[in-house]
């Protein structure tokens, strides 16, 4: 099949491969004529497992190819699929400007009649108008559908080759079929092929997400208050997850959500349930707890550094917004790195694929290390933000040694508090108990 996709950003890049991979035919077009130039040289402008190998071999045998020409690419494609930026605005809801201008280009350059798919993550309704849109004039050579991706960063490449499901939101048989065989050789696993209305599936995503993001804020919020009371949480998320009615999935306490959907997505519902008439407190609360939670790292570092930090060093490991992505959009770090540099302290970071992304947000006001162990060197804390697989074994005594106060903050609750006080460590974790040192601290 011959298939076009618009907007090479983080979905429709992994889109665009993937279903070069089974075998189709495909264009990915964007109007960065920069970042086209750099993708047909093999460089991604994301950092997402698997996938640089996938463009570079697709492209080689041909099935994967990158333009900014929408009318060449649309001349023999029987699919487009739209995958730009829906961002926040600055009321919270979805900024629709650049799908509308994608509408109106396939409009004026699509030379007969296509099937139009939104991937991007749209508010209900957008669909029909979309249909509207592309059809205006009694002509109706354009059918529309829904096709939200389920995509979670770090398992991108994963997830679209193996889906846990595919959602479909399409108004006739013939666009059913044709995506159906489309999605196919992704679900000879059994996984249920979902149809619906383009409106169901529209709201399928956003509820998804805001059932996530709502789970992480609850064992945020019951975290904090376990170090209040003298619980500890991974004792009660083991006391509650192993309820077959609850689960042990998204129960992570940490130091709040980030990236490029859920914060995004849970705002953007808020705005559509108040425009409708229907306000949710509920998703309020949520995005409230989240915004709170992305301070306790610093809190725990004033908590026993002082409000005043000039003068202290602080090193910081992890900086994007989960593991396995070089993504930092609201990510937890970054609150962090603000508030340690307006109370005065020297930061050093590390990260192992963030740091060119927050080298452009913060420049020469952070000290960039070569690798955790490196970051380390005469700091007062380290506060870990991000759960990288190689912080979680780390050298405890190098690493002891190299502190000048043996102090550890740890956002995601990688190490066992009662070990690190036997190292001789102050360990700070979420929602965790506190554990005197066992033997006295020493500096570096």
């Amino acid at each position: 099949m011959r298939i076009t996709v618009i907007g090479v950003g983080y979905v429709g890049l992994v889109t665009g491969t993937c279903l070069a991979e089974s075998g189709n035919e495909v264009t990915c077009v964007d109007i960065d004529q920069n970042r086209i130039e750099r993708l047909r040289r093999g460089v991604l402008p994301i950092y997402e497992p698997g996938l640089e190998e996938m463009v570079h071999r697709n492209g080689a045998e041909g099935r994967l190819r990158f333009s900014t020409d929408l009318g060449a690419a649309l001349e023999n494609s029987s699919v487009v699929f739209i995958a730009v930026g829906t961002p926040q605005s600055e009321t919270g809801a979805s900024d629709l400007s650049a799908l509308w201008s994608v509408a109106k280009a396939i409009r004026g350059q699509a030379a007969h009649g296509l099937l139009v798919v939104i991937k991007s993550t749209v508010p209900v309704g957008t669909n029909r108008e979309l249909e509207e849109r592309l059809n205006r004039n009694g002509q109706f050579l354009f059918e529309t559908a829904s096709n939200p991706e389920f995509l979670k960063e770090g398992h991108a490449v994963e997830d679209f080759l193996r889906p846990d499901r595919v959602v479909v939101g399409t108004r006739t048989p013939e666009a059913t079929r044709l995506l159906h065989a489309l999605y196919a050789p992704f679900l000879r696993n059994g996984k249920p092929f979902l149809v619906m209305s383009p409106e169901s599936a529209e709201m399928t995503k956003y509820v998804a997400n805001a059932m996530l993001a709502t789970k992480i804020s609850f064992i945020n919020e019951m975290a904090n208050f376990c170090e209040k009371c003298g619980a500890d949480i991974n004792d009660v998320r083991q006391g509650m997850g192993h309820d077959s009615r609850i689960g042990f999935q998204f129960l992570f306490p940490g130091a709040g959500y980030g990236g490029s959907c859920f914060p995004k997505d849970v705002r953007s519902l808020i705005a559509q349930m108040g425009k409708a008439g229907e306000p949710s407190t509920l998703l309020r609360a949520v995005d409230e707890v989240n915004e709170q939670q992305k301070g306790v790292l610093l809190a725990k570092v004033r908590e026993q550094l002082g409000d005043n930090l000039a003068g202290k060093s602080v090193a910081v490991w992890g900086l994007a917004f989960k593991p396995n992505t070089d993504d930092i959009r609201e990510a937890p770090a970054l609150v962090l790195l603000r508030g340690l540099l307006a109370a005065g302290a020297k930061v050093r970071v590390y990260d192992p694929k963030a740091m060119d992304n927050v080298r452009e947000v913060f420049g020469d006001e952070l000290e960039y290390a070569l690798s955790a162990p490196s970051a380390l060197k005469g700091c007062d804390a380290l506060v870990i933000a991000t759960e990288w697989p190689e912080f979680r074994n780390p050298d405890f005594e190098t690493m002891r040694r190299s502190l000048r106060q043996p102090f550890v903050v740890d956002g995601r609750n990688l190490y066992d508090p009662e070990q690190m006080a036997r190292m001789g460590f102050v360990y700070s974790g979420i929602g965790q108990r506190k554990v005197p040192l066992s033997r006295p601290a020493q500096a570096a």
